[in-house]
């Protein structure tokens, strides 16, 4: 069976001056002539993104697109007519976003977050009212799990974030500083999920997992400028929080972890990495 709107693993079954017709079950999929190379033979299987083209038709093509059906993704806009803006997502046919599936009228190369979604007649359609796409809490996502993270809309508590291209949730202002922007996509944990169904999320994992990966940052940070860095702890937060992406309250713990280690020297001005 073929499925419209995701990545599909297809048989060559016969080529033709059309292309080559891509079969599962007794459907039929075209991989248009342009698209075939000449290592593409008959009985060979492809991976290709299956979609309805104007007609209803099932169009193979092997190029990937940057989401699939039910998937969000920051978007440019390419063109803006009277049926709304045109996406580019990395296939040759731009994504239309109609206008009443708009949240603000688009406006050609800007981007936007866009959910992808399958029309009556099962063609790809995009819209940016995302609010609409996301699902109520279920036994899938559970406190403490990792997750899958995009940066959505700030708000006065912090930043919404997209979990698992299904679930909305809230990422606080203390862990955002200004290294995160809109549609970023990211690993974060599910800090808690409360009683009214809503969604706290976090960067970092908590206790030793999070200062072990602050040490093996700060580490990596270190070789990669000539063993010195010139942070310490009366440096501000917002320094720490641009070079490393950690607070000072971690940064702190990790530095005294590497020290007591003895892997790093503290001097004046900064840490450095000491020689073996």
């Amino acid at each position: 069976m073929l499925n419209l709107g995701y990545m599909n693993q297809l048989k060559v079954h016969a080529i033709d001056d059309d292309g080559a017709w891509l079969q599962a079950g007794r459907q039929e999929a075209l991989l248009p002539k342009y698209e075939l190379t000449a290592a593409i033979s008959q009985g060979d299987m492809l991976e290709v993104f299956v979609y309805a083209d104007g007609d209803g038709r099932p169009v193979a093509t092997l190029r990937q697109p940057i989401a699939e059906v039910g998937e969000f993704a920051l978007m440019r806009a390419s063109q803006v007519n009277v049926h709304g803006a045109f996406m580019d997502w990395g296939l040759s046919k731009d994504l239309l976003v109609p206008l009443k599936e708009q949240a603000e009228p688009m406006k050609i190369g800007h981007h936007y977050l866009v959910n992808v979604r399958l029309d009556r007649q099962g063609r790809p359609i995009g819209t940016a009212r995302l609010d609409k796409c996301l699902s109520g809490i279920d036994n899938t996502i559970g406190d403490g799990q990792e997750v899958d993270l995009i940066i959505w809309e700030p708000t006065d508590l912090g930043v919404k974030v997209i979990i698992n291209h299904r679930f909305g949730g809230l990422l606080y202002q203390d862990e955002i500083g200004d290294h995160l922007k809109y549609g970023d996509q990211l690993k974060g944990f599910i800090r808690l999920i409360r009683p009214d169904g809503k969604i706290d999320c976090t960067l970092r994992r908590g206790g030793k997992a999070d200062r072990d990966d602050a040490k093996d940052k700060i580490i990596q940070a270190l070789l990669d400028n000539q063993g010195f860095l010139p942070l310490h702890d009366k440096s501000p937060a917002e320094q720490i929080q641009n070079m490393l992406g950690m607070s000072k309250k971690l940064f702190k713990k990790a530095v005294g972890g590497l020290y007591k280690s003895d892997l790093i020297e503290l001097t004046g001005d900064g840490i450095r990495l000491k020689e073996k």
